[in-house]
């Protein structure tokens, strides 16, 4: 037989440059389509994935390892990558993009073998501590810890028909695994070579694709075949080899075998003969093989990072190695990370798991002697599994039926009941499954329980933001929770004999050892928990709400009108929300909020809770600057502001945004972003495994279809007015604390010149589309002279003569409204700082007339309400130095000489002249003095206003369009 020479490329390297020469154990893998090959190296914590089709081109490079990766395993469907390392973690990839998902295990000591299951649903991970985890890849809990190795274990493979794993370990011990009860089946004391002290020499087992037989390296330089269910040696393929087997890899159809031994040669083996019929000799020993799916094509790789492929490995006169390949029963498998795949096949629990797989399994394979053993009678046990399905049905609509006759009580339908509480970010409880006990913009906290307790672990979004905690094991059986800076909240539905609720507050850090306190109600259950500064609050089944200081001390208990839906808590606030009654006929929830302040023991908001028709309330919170915010079952978000004595706002809607199978789970939101998870039909809810991604959505009012094909600007004119309205409240409330607000004076004054901007563009807008009207409200609008400015330059390009006039003219009544003290500046400081004047007024002000009374402009479109702007507070004068002071310009101005031309002139660019504006960094700084206005009033009311008028329109700027007088 000739002996081929095969030509090997470099795929790894050691992590240590002094140890080059030293063997490692490397490993490789195809994935299902045989578009990609992936390789990784125990001497180097990255992983490679490969283009077999063009060699030359460069691999992509896994790099989240901190040692060397010492095991791979490929879903069979190819979606996820698991990868095991001698810094003792498992973690999962989205392939082939090589995306992170999470790390789903940490052992104490190295990783040494991976497999997942036929259906992708479960991954076994092993390695030198001799326990073998079995993990559910769905949610990344551990389904069961299987002991009776006494070594490292090397090896593990789940048979295809995934009713047993096998394992072998360093010394030679093979184990059967029973996956149902989680007990040994068969144990073969050394039947594999000893390599404990060879970690780049690893045993390994196969089942051959049928699943009827399991290859072992034997230690006759042989493999041994066992029979899947008694353990008994079937034959062993023995040739060439003059040392171990040590590594060994079934063909697709199971026809071939592919050994590698310690003599650095490859032999390919018809298994039906018993006989190889093809070799190759390598510079090294070769440590891991793949046959390819589709082709005659084997992967190899050796013991120093090398990797090639065997090209028509069999020949071409056989059978092809992907010619009739075993079909069996359950073979199709979950789709990891697949959000559309409505039916996994595990929820997560073992039991449940092997269930699932034993109804699958065992038609298609046949009735063995020793289950027949353990069934008193064979026959009805088969009865009994053909009609499993039928009975699982009828119990489902038992249980439905049962389910409506309590839901209709009162004669009420189901639909007519009040929503249940619900805690804010918290996903249902799913069995087996981990899930979020709080979601906010800080970060997580996640439970899934094991064995009667459950393991909690909370983590932060910005690890800045706060310390790294251990998982914690609950005994209680938490349901809710709730995270902030300072510490978690936790509470549990009524348990135990004495139907008693818990409620534990666990502070992240305090002076005080044995800061953790709990609370105990008998007959009173926590319905809701919430957090702020230096309080914890909890809602209960007897509606009452309980506040308490972060060191435990019981201050308030407060009896609320209705039973609680939810509440969310904000630094010192609480909003609580109630049922008012039972739900109309039309299925509309009755609800309403409250918004308590702890520190003061005020209540400064309450009212009715707005709802979609037909829709329930899913989150509730505040936003990032403290806006009170709802989302709704039919996928509107609203804001509450102070505008119009206290509206809510709807500026978000899901209808407008997602496909039409897709649906947002709300996380938070900011002033211009919400952020939510997007899940897909037919979840209800994200998942934690894998870790979803946030998605950014920008802020959008539902508004009409503009006649003007404006929407944007017209969307972004409302956000800009609602911000400056939630501006206003925070000063309001800053100067009644009588706090600075210069940061909000800065603020403002963006937030103005950022509307005027919109302002512009909608201007030009109504030009275009002859909208002139409209162009006058909004030009009323504008805060700055600057922008005014540009408004009546804008019309006059376009050649708009009338419009011009009528801009030119408010701009006038501005001017001279600022000068009497009439307009007030939007953007005056309490410590006199920086005062804004005339091109520096707020978006809608109350405009005065000839007699000096106030009243509200004539035409001014449905949004310029004097709440819409931001005014800031001016401080009161007193009225006697007030009036003082008017008498005092009012007698300078009589024995002012009458100014010359260019003295009118300069006092004309004074009006126009605004303190200059200062771009430090991104914050502008204005900086300007009180302007003086060159009008200065009379004794004669009438004849100053006529007289302030003439000399101004003497100054104003000229208009192109008008003609000149004859």
């Amino acid at each position: 037989m000739k002996v081929r020479s095969l030509k090997l490329r470099e795929a790894h390297k050691s992590i240590n440059g002094n140890n080059d020469n030293n063997p490692s154990f490397c490993s490789v893998l195809w994935d299902q389509q045989a578009h990609h090959l992936v390789t990784a190296s125990s001497s180097d914590p990255s992983i490679s994935i490969h283009d077999p089709l063009i060699p030359s081109n460069p691999p992509k490079i896994l790099r989240h390892h901190r040692d060397g990766v010492t095991a791979l395993a490929l879903s069979p469907n190819s979606t996820c990558l698991a990868s095991g390392s001698i810094d003792h973690s498992v973690k999962l990839y989205k392939f082939p993009s090589g995306e992170f998902e999470t790390n789903v295990t940490r052992f104490t000591l190295p990783i040494r073998a991976l497999a997942f299951n036929k259906s992708g649903s479960m991954v076994a991970a092993a390695g030198d501590d001799e326990g073998i985890k079995l993990i559910n890849t769905i949610d990344g809990s551990i389904a069961r810890v299987l002991k009776g190795h006494k070594g490292p274990v090397t090896g593990l493979a789940f048979d295809p028909i995934n009713e047993y794993l096998a394992t072998v370990d360093s010394v030679g011990t093979v184990l059967f695994w029973e996956l149902q009860s989680g007990g040994i089946l068969h144990t073969l004391k050394s039947v594999a070579p000893n390599n404990i002290s060879d970690t780049s020499f690893m045993n390994v087992v196969s089942w051959s694709p049928d699943g009827e037989t399991l290859a072992v390296p034997g230690l006759r330089n042989d493999v041994v075949m066992y029979d899947r269910d008694t353990a008994e040696k079937l034959f062993s393929l023995r040739g060439d080899h003059v040392q171990p087997v040590c590594y060994l890899s079934w063909s697709p159809n199971g026809k071939y075998m592919a050994t590698s031994g310690l003599d650095r040669q490859i032999l390919i083996w018809d298994v039906d003969k018993k006989q190889d019929i093809d070799r190759q000799k390598f510079e090294d020993r070769i440590s891991g093989m793949a046959w390819k799916p589709i082709g005659n094509v084997l992967a190899v790789i050796d013991v120093m990072g090398k990797y090639g492929l065997w090209e028509l490995v069999v020949p071409s006169s056989m059978k092809s190695p992907t010619e009739d390949i075993p079909s069996l029963k359950n073979s199709n498998g979950v789709l990891l990370f697949d959000e559309e795949d409505p039916e996994p096949s595990t929820s997560g629990g073992l039991s449940e798991f092997a269930e699932d797989i034993l109804c699958e399994s065992e038609p298609s394979c046949r009735k063995r002697l020793r289950k027949q053993s353990e069934s008193e009678d064979p026959d009805e046990d088969i009865d009994d599994e053909l009609n499993l399905l039928p009975k699982t049905e009828t119990r489902k609509k038992v249980h439905r039926a049962s389910k409506d006759n309590l839901d209709k009580g009162n004669g009420l339908r189901n639909t007519l009941k009040m929503q249940e509480a619900f805690q804010p970010g918290a996903t249902p409880p799913q069995r087996g499954k981990r899930r979020f006990l709080c979601y906010n913009m800080l970060g997580t906290i996640t439970t899934v329980e094991n064995d009667g307790y459950s393991h909690i672990e909370i983590d932060f979004h910005d690890t800045g933001r706060g310390p790294r905690l251990p998982s914690m094991t609950d005994y209680f059986g938490f349901t809710m929770a709730s995270l902030n800076e300072n510490g978690s909240v936790f509470a549990n539905p009524c348990k135990g004999e004495k139907n008693m609720s818990t409620l534990m507050y666990r502070p992240f850090s305090s002076w005080a050892n044995n800061s953790e306190w709990s609370m105990r109600f008998e007959g009173e259950e926590v319905k809701v928990v919430a957090l702020g500064n230096a309080w914890i609050a909890a809602i209960t089944s007897l509606n009452f709400l309980r506040i308490y200081t972060d060191g435990g001390l019981q201050r308030h208990i407060i009896s609320l009108d209705g039973p609680v839906a939810t509440a969310s808590g904000f630094k010192n606030q609480l909003a609580v929300v109630t049922h008012v009654s039972d739900c109309l006929p039309s299925i509309d929830q009755m609800l309403e909020f409250r918004v308590f302040d702890i520190s003061s023991g005020t209540q400064p908001l309450t009212g009715r809770l707005p709802l979609t028709p037909g829709s329930h309330l899913i989150w509730f919170g505040f936003s990032e600057e403290g806006q009170l915010s709802s989302y709704d079952s039919k996928g509107v978000l609203r804001v509450f502001t102070s505008q119009y004595g206290g509206s809510w706002l709807p500026v978000f809607s899901a209808s407008k945004e997602k496909k039409s199978d897709e649906s947002y789970w709300v996380v938070g939101l900011n002033a211009s972003k919400l952020f939510c998870i997007s899940y897909k039909s037919p979840d209800k809810f994200p998942q934690v495994i894998p870790k979803p991604v946030l998605s950014l959505l920008n802020l959008s009012f539902p508004v009409a279809s503009s006649d003007l094909g404006a929407d944007a600007l017209e969307n972004e004119f409302i956000l800009n007015s609602m911000h400056l309205s939630q501006i206003q409240k925070r000063m309001e409330d800053m100067a009644g604390a009588c706090l600075d607000t210069t940061a909000l004076d800065d603020e403002a004054f963006n937030m103005e010149a950022t509307q005027d901007r919109c302002i512009l563009r909608l201007i030009a807008s109504c030009c275009n589309g002859d909208k002139l009207v409209r162009a006058t409200e909004l030009m009323k609008l504008l805060s700055l002279e600057k922008s005014m400015k540009g408004a009546i330059k804008l019309v006059t390009a376009l050649k708009l003569p009338n419009l011009a006039e009528r801009f030119n003219t408010i701009l006038e009544e501005r001017l001279v409204n600022e000068s009497k003290g009439t307009h007030k500046s939007p953007l005056l400081s309490f410590n006199g700082r920086a005062s804004l004047t005339a091109d520096d007024a707020a978006i809608s002000k109350m405009m005065v007339t000839s007699n000096g009374k106030n009243e509200e402009p004539e035409s001014s479109i449905g949004f310029s309400s004097p709440t819409l702007s931001a005014p800031l507070f001016i401080k009161k004068e007193n009225k006697q130095e007030h009036e003082k002071s008017d008498q005092n310009q009012t007698t300078n101005a009589k024995t002012s000489m009458e100014p010359s031309y260019a003295e009118k002139v300069k006092s004309a660019e004074n009006v126009f002249r605004v303190g200059e504006v200062k771009m430090t960094g991104q914050v502008l700084k204005v900086q300007s003095q009180r302007l003086s206005y060159p009008f200065l009033k009379s004794s004669n009311n009438q004849e100053t206003t006529k007289k302030d008028l003439d000399q101004l329109a003497s100054l104003r700027p000229s208009n192109p369009f008008k003609k000149a007088p004859n």
